[in-house]
């Protein structure tokens, strides 16, 4: 996929700390967090309901009787929500951290190559084999020139909502534990979503006139995306090894366990690509050619590595 790579006004790794959660809260999913309760479906202007009854009920007669009650219910939650953000912003409960870079980088078939502090990261990637609606079998390396091109890596994490969660542990409140945790989880992907969109206007600048709402935002209208670790189209949760290399995870307080996952868990990490016509695809199963192509490329046993991708074998 040939393009013109866009040189970005800033090189190297930036850490941010205690970035001003009144930034961050306007970028929730509200819908993810949803459903993560179990509550799918659509509370359009949940946002605007004000506390009197009729407002209430005028919300609520928008949906037909039998959706009714279970509207009401993602009204509490939603109210119980924004009264703990509320906490959160005064009592300066929580703190948001952010680490990432944009680094020269290239591609090598199907690896990517990043170059960082006078060393390199060899990233290998995995391809589709059934092809995706429009013909092709996508892999990540497809979304970066094979030389001269560049790549970016972030990680974003809330910290202080263990201890926060702990105080309504001790009282036995599950729900505002729950509570706790889920709104950090969507806090965690805001400020990913927050970042990216710095990263489009400002550090990278590939999209400064970029004039979106965050409501399109959220439907990523915008261009190039923001893979993270474990997801679709970067399945393999040990790449997280490498990225923690590049990015100084405990820096900003975040820890690795020897699973790969991260403590906090309301922490995000993944890959940057503006590449014009980069999109999200899954990868899906992977015969067993490729995985073993893809073992040796990542300079790992295969039976260690079938342990971190027995979800695509």
């Amino acid at each position: 996929m040939p393009h013109t790579p866009y040189k970005p006004n800033t090189i190297g790794l930036i850490q941010l700390t205690d970035i001003d959660l009144r930034e961050i809260v306007p970028f929730i999913d509200w819908v993810f967090f949803f459903m993560a309760w179990r509550m799918s479906g659509k509370y359009d202007g949940i946002e605007t309901v004000h506390d009197c009854l009729s407002c209430k009920m005028s919300w609520l007669h928008t949906f037909n009787e039998p959706e009714r009650a279970k509207a009401e219910e993602a009204l509490k939650l939603y109210r119980d929500a924004q009264e703990m953000l509320k906490q959160m912003l005064e009592k300066k409960i929580v703190s948001v951290n952010a680490s990432f870079g944009i680094f020269n980088a290239h591609s090598d078939d199907d690896d990517i190559i990043i170059e960082h502090d006078n060393s390199t990261t060899i990233l290998p990637m995995l391809r589709q084999q059934h092809a995706s609606t429009d013909g092709f079998c996508y892999s990540l390396a497809d979304f970066l020139a094979p030389e001269n091109d560049y790549l970016g890596v972030f990680v974003t994490t809330i910290q202080g909502v263990e201890a926060y969660a702990e105080v309504f542990d001790q009282d036995d409140d599950v729900y505002h534990s729950i509570l706790a945790k889920t709104l950090s989880d969507r806090l965690a992907e805001a400020a990913a979503e927050w970042l990216h969109f710095k990263i489009r206007k400002e550090y990278w600048g590939y999209a400064s006139d970029e004039n979106l709402s965050i409501k399109e935002m959220l439907k990523t209208q915008y261009s190039g995306i923001r893979p993270a670790v474990g997801y679709p189209s970067l399945p393999d949760q040990s790449i997280i090894f490498e990225l923690d290399n590049i990015l100084k995870f405990k820096s900003i307080g975040v820890e690795l366990t020897e699973n790969g996952a991260m403590f906090p868990n309301a922490s995000v990490c993944g890959l940057y690509f503006a590449h014009p016509q980069s999109k999200y695809f899954m990868v899906g199963k992977v015969d067993e050619n490729q995985f073993v192509d893809y073992a040796r490329r990542s300079n790992k046993s295969p039976d260690l590595l079938r342990k971190w991708m027995a979800a695509n074998l």
